[in-house]
């Protein structure tokens, strides 16, 4: 076997550890708010996954991942009213928002510290998870605000409460783990 097959296939490993890594952390809740969300380390592993092998592996194991957990939560899209609302909550709750952990590595390339890029990396990867959540709060879930709550802010507010501790314990973990351990990192 080729030096390239066996790298994509450690890659392919590596990807799927990760995956069933983040799917065990998205059951391990630290807080679970009762119209979804909650304070779990799941985002970590695929964060780590583009930081290590780059945007292209990072978005792709976001991807699956979010396939695996709208299969293993489907039953929250079948709470949305019409097709284009489930469809808003299949891209914006699952797809797009585990993709984009992915582009950590995009925001982590500008800086010359790797222990800033880690760091700015993560919290980026999560902030553009957030602003899915935040368009899905406002698009799919609005009904839910109290009456005379504007809908953006109840979305900012209701997924600020999970996704900013979400991304704050995930940056910290990620610079300890730069710090730390940085063979994880690779080179």
């Amino acid at each position: 076997m080729s030096t390239t097959a066996n790298s994509k296939t450690r890659i392919l490993v590596e990807g799927a550890l990760m995956i069933a890594l983040a799917t065990v952390l998205s059951y391990l809740k630290f807080f679970d708010l009762p119209q979804g969300g909650s304070i779990t380390l799941e985002m970590l592993p695929l964060v780590l996954m583009g930081l290590r092998n780059g945007p292209k592996w990072g978005c792709f194991t976001g991807f699956v991942h979010g396939l695996l957990q709208m299969m293993l939560g489907f039953q929250n899209v079948l709470y949305c009213a019409t097709l284009p609302s489930q469809l808003a909550c299949v891209l914006l709750d699952y797809l797009v928002a585990f993709t984009v952990l992915g582009f950590a590595p995009v925001f982590a390339r500008f800086f010359k510290n790797d222990y800033v890029g880690v760091t700015v990396g993560a919290v980026a990867a999560g902030l553009l998870r957030f602003a899915c959540s935040f368009l899905s709060g406002i698009l799919v879930w609005g009904a839910y605000a109290p009456e005379g709550t504007p809908v953006w802010i109840y979305s900012l507010t209701y997924n600020g409460s999970y996704m900013v501790p979400n991304c704050i314990i995930m940056a910290v973990i990620c610079l300890l783990l730069r710090k730390f351990a940085p063979k994880l990192f690779g080179k």
